[in-house]
């Protein structure tokens, strides 16, 4: 339910279901909710599903799942602007009267040769409203013969509109330079552009966080509000994320979509806590949500984009991996690991063992696959071993009983056939494991158990 209290502050994350959630989803959603939660205001969910032929996700059951995952929870919602839709044509039916909107029968293939044409004449392409010209008899007799039509608002170009915003502060636009833009489908659905700002005015949100990308479209919701005498919203105009070559973020790019992440075992925390630091200057920067929220600027930059950089996303995440437990670790991995190996006989113990022994090396939970290798399947290559190496080997084979014994075997025949130890342990290693680097020999002793050991050393003498 709504709260009464007119001076509360409320917020709201308005994702579309026409596609999966991307890190710009994710982190218009988190401003939003750090922003609620410093202000002790409310979060809301709406959900903007009126474009019904592009819903990829009815319901919403996706993004949902994916809030939950990132932790971010909603005071109010989800509302469905697909339920809301008398709510947007009572407003409609308001500007009618007003004789602010007006029927268009214009077809795509019409708007587009226009609109081919304006640019080869070096124009701006924008409506010439043809349409707004148009008698009641004529409107009529198109309407009797079914021709199809959209509402276009009418802006008035004489004036212009202003609006704060917490980045930029006030900003002025000449209403002049903008078109006068559909507020409905042919099918009769609403646009983004006014379902949008009605459901702003109607839930009473008193700032709207949302990317920069969208400053054009404020314009044009900034002018429905006046029509309406609908008090304005404060705006914050989020930098938008873009690549290393300065381009907006597109599926082409790595990172993009947020399933991506997931699947290739991203935490949230990590991934909360980069997008949360990006484009700022922090002193400690892996923080939790809780103190995210304590450290949200008081004054938002005026940047209009941010550089994602999925090096320091990979630094983040493999703090994040350190900051765990083993036996965390380990049932965060188990997902990952259950795609390659059979788990069936590794206890949940014994699984928190291994995972704690590769820990330091895991950038992602997908690298636990590689990273644990060695213990579900024997190195199928040896090392080559000189005749000293391969006699300290086979004589250590009885002093397996424990790993201090075995150790210490080694070293003392490793002191008397001056053999550095820096190059004996990594080929152990490299025997255990099949690489010369990794987990500590005594880890990988444990792990794997003394029969396993003797069952590689064996194979290796014999190479």
């Amino acid at each position: 339910m709504q709260k009464n209290n007119k001076n509360a502050l409320r917020v709201r994350f308005a994702p579309s279901p026409t596609g999966k959630m991307h890190l710009g989803n994710v982190r218009t959603a988190l401003e939003n909710y750090l922003f609620a939660q410093k202000h002790h205001g409310s979060f809301i969910l709406r959900v903007e599903d009126t474009d019904f032929e592009r819903n990829f996700d009815p319901g919403a059951h996706q993004i949902l799942a994916d809030l939950a995952w990132l932790n971010l929870s909603f005071d109010e919602g989800p509302y469905f602007q697909s339920q809301r839709t008398d709510l947007y044509q009572e407003k409609l039916n308001l500007l009618a009267e007003k004789k602010m909107v007006y029927r268009c029968f214009c077809t795509q293939e019409e708007l587009e040769k226009k609109r081919e044409r304006q640019i080869a004449l070096k124009k701006p392409p924008r409506y010439d409203r043809t349409c707004l010209h148009l008698t009641e008899e004529q409107i009529q007799k198109n309407l009797a013969e079914h021709k199809p039509c959209i509402w276009r608002f009418h802006v008035d170009e004489t004036k212009s509109v202003s609006f704060e915003d917490l980045a930029h502060g006030t900003l002025s636009f000449d209403l002049a330079n903008f078109s006068d833009f559909a507020i409905t489908r042919q099918d009769g659905s609403f646009t983004f552009i006014f379902a949008n700002a009605i459901d702003d005015a109607l839930m009473q949100i008193t700032h709207v966080l949302r990317g920069d990308d969208h400053l054009s479209n404020t314009v044009s919701q900034i002018a429905i509000f006046k029509a309406l005498q609908i008090e304005t919203p404060i705006y914050w105009h989020l930098p938008v994320l873009c690549n290393k070559n300065g381009k907006k973020l597109s599926k082409r790019d790595f990172g993009f979509s947020l399933e991506d992440l997931k699947s290739t075992g991203y935490l949230s925390q990590a991934l909360v806590n980069y997008l949360g630091i990006i484009g700022g200057s922090v002193v400690d920067e892996i923080m939790t949500l809780e103190q995210l929220v304590q450290t949200l600027p008081d004054k938002p930059s005026s940047t209009s984009h941010i550089t994602y950089d999925l090096e320091k996303l990979n630094w983040v995440n493999r703090k994040w991996i350190e900051k765990l437990s083993a036996q965390e670790l380990a049932n965060a991995c188990k997902p990952f690991l259950v795609q390659q190996y059979k788990l069936d006989h590794v206890s949940p113990e014994k699984l928190g063992i291994l995972i704690g022994l590769v820990q330091s090396d895991l950038v992602t939970l997908q690298d636990s696959i590689a990273a644990t290798k060695f213990y579900f399947a024997a190195p199928t290559i040896a090392p080559t071993l000189d005749q000293a190496t391969k006699d300290i080997l086979e004589q250590s084979l009885k002093h397996l009983k424990s790993f201090d014994i075995w150790s210490q075997y080694l070293k003392q025949e490793a002191k008397k056939n001056n053999l550095p130890l820096s190059k004996l342990f990594p080929l152990i290693r490299e025997i255990l494991t099949g690489s010369p680097k990794g987990p500590h020999v005594q880890g990988i002793f444990e792990v794997l158990e003394t029969i396993e050991v003797e069952r590689r050393l064996k194979k290796a003498l014999v190479a």
